[in-house]
């Protein structure tokens, strides 16, 4: 599609209902910011709804009228902040097509923008890793793409929303904590997905029957504010001007807190408030316009959404230097994180939440790690999630610990029986020394291979020495006081053949051990063997 008119703004939002419905429930799920009421999802598909009710109300031949519908339909029909902000971003969309009979890409890049404009404004105290930002990371892209082809600029917005989405738990550490991405950016990414599946020509499949959507109630969950107020009140309001709008946000703000007086541009405002007195809220629409559709619902405060976070009851998390050794945990049911060089607690706190799980064993695979681990772990628990640490200080060990790994036990006999393991596990490794120092053996200088068993050196030989020797050595080493299995994961500098070096060796010197190698493809250390 080269240009978006008003046919295919019907399709769009048609699409968004049904992809919201069919996300819904996910979408409450993970609800747990700014308070975890569990309705964002309920909300964006409430305010959507009104807005095609809208558009197919009334009668539309342009891309801008079709856009002033929906803005008007949703800012009727907003629910809560998550609805305010969704008939926001479609007010944005409408301004920046006003009067056009379709959209090109240039069109869309300015609507984006200026959607987050309206956005942000909305919001009296805007927070790093909410819907906003995931808005304003797709208003960046569609600005900044080097194509002016609508699909290009639409693909640009998704493909940049989804990624900051993936983001937030990282700026957010509510959202961390309880392993989940922010629940309104992710209502704003299923309506980027539907609009360019519209453009490009995808298919957006139809939503499954679900239940019904919950309508007004006496009782609502407090979004966010203090729980000094009891009661939210909301109305719309019409006969005022930006002047009046501006005197009854002031009035209002005086009367409680979270409040938003907000409008579609023409003569519609929205308002909405946490108060005491609803009398005097309703008294200050009356001296500024005239209000109607009023609704005032108190507050349950019942918070539910903590219970329903875990997904699972076990997880491990294993975290391991190596592509070839993440996939080799991933194949055994593990959740995989590769540290890197500048792995932090947020890092780590996001994967442990990530998991969903109530139960999380984690293998940490190397003890420099301790300290931010430690953080995570200890934020994870806090937050209601059982977190354990089984001592594993080499991926062999992890292999080990989860070689034993049985989800049919108690989590309790489960964690002590992979500490088992992992604690019977002897460790080694061949790696190449990165400064001069004295170790139990001699000094070793830059360059130098050097020979480890459980963390010391026990073998050095000069740089360019064979390491298919100094490895056959060190096994031989490790063997002397028994075993039974010799497991190896080839690291990123190992040479080639030196499997099979060790597998002949092997077959010779102890013909009763059997030997697993591996391509582990670790950065630190040439060859990583471990001896059960």
């Amino acid at each position: 599609m080269r240009a978006l008119d008003a046919v295919a703004v019907r399709q769009w939002v048609d699409a968004c209902v049904r992809s919201l419905d069919a996300n819904r429930e996910d979408i409450d799920r993970i609800n747990v910011f700014p308070v975890p009421d569990g309705d964002t999802g309920t909300n964006l598909l409430q305010t959507m709804r009104s807005a095609l009710d809208n558009l197919l109300r009334t009668p539309v031949d342009t891309v801008g009228a079709a856009l002033a519908a929906l803005a008007r339909g949703a800012l009727a029909g907003a629910r809560g902040n998550s609805g305010v902000i969704l008939s926001q971003v479609l007010r944005g969309l409408a301004e920046a097509t006003q009067g056009a009979s379709t959209a090109t890409g240039g069109s869309l890049r300015r609507a984006l923008l200026r959607a987050d404009e309206l956005a942000t404004a909305a919001v009296s105290d805007p927070v790093p890793g909410t819907v906003l930002s995931v808005l304003h990371s797709a208003a960046e892209a569609a600005r900044d793409c080097a194509s002016d082809e609508l699909g290009d600029v639409v693909t640009a917005a998704a493909g940049a929303g989804a990624t900051a989405l993936a983001d937030t738990p990282r700026q957010l550490a509510v959202l961390a904590r309880a392993g989940v991405v922010d629940a309104g950016g992710r209502g704003l990414v299923v309506l980027l997905d539907a609009l360019a599946a519209v453009i490009t020509g995808q298919v957006v499949p139809p939503a499954p029957a679900g239940p019904p959507v919950p309508r007004d109630a006496l009782t609502t969950a407090r979004e966010a504010g203090s729980p000094e107020f009891e009661y939210e009140v909301m109305y719309l309001l019409d006969g005022t001007s930006d002047a009046g709008a501006e005197r009854l946000r002031t009035a209002l703000g005086a009367l409680g807190d979270c409040t938003s007086v907000v409008g579609d541009g023409a003569d519609l405002w929205t308002v909405h408030v946490h108060c005491n007195d609803i009398g005097a809220a309703v008294e200050a629409g009356v001296e500024a316009g005239r209000p109607h559709r009023i609704t005032v619902a108190r507050f349950a405060d019942q918070v539910t959404a903590q219970a329903s976070r875990f997904t699972r009851e076990r997880a491990v998390v294993v975290l391991v230097d190596g592509p070839g050794a993440a996939e080799l945990f991933r194949a055994e049911g593990a959740v995989v994180l590769e540290p890197g060089e500048s792995v932090t607690a947020a890092d780590l706190l996001a994967v442990i939440t990530g998991t969903r799980a109530r139960h999380v064993t984690v293998l940490p695979c190397d003890p420099a790690l301790r300290e931010p681990l430690d953080d995570a772990v200890a934020q994870a628990c806090a937050a209601g999630q059982d977190v354990v640490v089984v001592p594993t200080f080499s991926p062999a060990q992890a292999l080990a610990a989860l070689a034993v790994h049985s989800g049919s036990r108690r989590a309790g006999d489960d964690v002590v029986a992979m500490a088992e393991a992992a604690a019977a596990t002897r460790r080694g490794e061949v790696a190449v020394s990165e400064r001069e120092a004295i170790t139990w053996v001699g000094r070793c200088l830059p360059g130098d291979l050097l020979g480890m068993v459980d963390g010391e050196v026990v073998l050095i030989e000069p740089g360019g020495a064979d390491v298919g020797a100094l490895a056959c050595r060190l096994v031989d080493r490790m063997l002397a006081s028994g075993g039974e299995l010799v497991t190896v994961l080839l690291g990123r500098g190992a040479p080639d053949g030196i499997g099979r070096v060790l597998e002949d060796h092997l077959r010779v010197a102890h013909p009763e051990v059997e030997l697993a190698a591996y391509d582990g493809g670790q950065r630190d250390a040439i060859l990583v063997v471990g001896v059960e």
